[in-house]
C-alpha cells in the first residue's frame, strides 16, 4: 500500500512539474497593445511573392479567406511562395494558429512563419512549421543566385507540434538580434544571430494545405 500511495505522489509531482514548465502565450499574459492583422477579402496590405525568387509567381493565387471561420487557408497548390505583411518591422511579437489539412499516407508537411526577411527573399528567417518535431528557428541568404544557410537552431528536445489536423499556436519575438519561438505552452527554439534586425513578416505555401487564424502583431520598441 506505501509503495502505491508514494508512486501515486510521484506521479502528481510529475504533473506538476510539467504543468509548471507550461507557459503562457504573450497574448494570454498582455492582451493590449496588440493588433489584429488578419487580412480582408481584398488582401489589401498584403503581398504575394515567390519564394525562393525564381521562377515567376503563379497569376492564380493558392491563398483564400474563410469568412465565416474567419480562417487564412493556403491551398498548397500554386508552388512557393509566401503571403507577406506590407510593413517593414524591427522589434515585434507574432501571434499565429495553424494547422495543416491531413492527408491519408502524407509525409513532410512543410510551411513557415516568414520574419525579418527581405521582399525580394534575398535574407530570409523563418520559424519551421511541420508535422513532427519541428518549431525551430533559422535563416539564410542568396549569394550569386545560390542559397547560403545562416543558421539552424536545433531541433527542439521536446516534440510540441500537434499531428495534421490539430491547432497549434506559435508566437515569434523579435527583440535586437535575439529571435525566440514559442510553441504550445513553451519556448522551443532560440536564434542569436540574425543576419537582419530588420524586415517583413509572412506565411509561406510549400505545397501542403494549411490554415491560418488568429494573426496579431505587438510592435516592440
Amino acid at each position: 500500500m506505501k509503495s502505491r500511495i508514494l508512486v501515486s505522489i510521484l506521479s502528481l509531482f510529475v504533473i506538476a512539474v510539467g504543468a509548471a514548465a507550461q507557459t503562457p502565450s504573450a497574448l494570454e499574459a498582455d492582451p493590449k497593445g496588440w493588433k489584429d492583422i488578419f487580412p480582408n477579402a481584398s488582401f489589401k496590405g498584403w503581398t504575394r511573392a515567390v519564394l525562393p525568387p525564381t521562377p515567376a509567381l503563379d497569376p492564380v493565387t493558392q491563398w483564400k479567406i474563410d469568412r465565416t471561420h474567419r480562417i487564412l487557408l493556403c491551398e498548397g497548390d500554386r508552388g512557393h511562395e509566401w503571403l507577406w505583411y506590407n510593413r517593414g518591422l524591427a522589434n515585434f511579437i507574432l501571434h499565429v494558429e495553424w494547422r495543416f489539412a491531413k492527408v491519408e499516407g502524407a509525409k513532410g508537411y512543410n510551411s513557415g512563419v516568414i520574419i525579418r526577411t527581405a521582399t525580394d527573399s534575398s535574407v530570409w528567417h523563418q520559424a519551421q512549421m511541420g508535422a513532427e518535431n519541428d518549431g525551430f528557428l533559422f535563416g539564410g541568404k542568396f549569394v550569386n543566385g545560390q542559397v547560403q544557410d545562416l543558421k539552424f537552431a536545433p531541433r527542439p528536445k521536446e516534440n510540441r507540434i500537434k499531428p495534421p489536423g490539430g491547432w497549434n499556436t506559435y508566437e515569434v519575438g523579435c527583440e535586437g538580434p535575439q529571435i525566440t519561438l514559442w510553441v504550445n505552452g513553451a519556448i522551443s527554439s532560440e536564434y542569436s544571430t540574425p543576419d537582419a534586425l530588420k524586415g517583413y513578416l509572412g506565411l509561406e505555401a510549400e505545397g501542403f494545405r494549411i490554415e491560418f487564424r488568429n494573426l496579431k502583431l505587438k510592435v516592440l520598441p
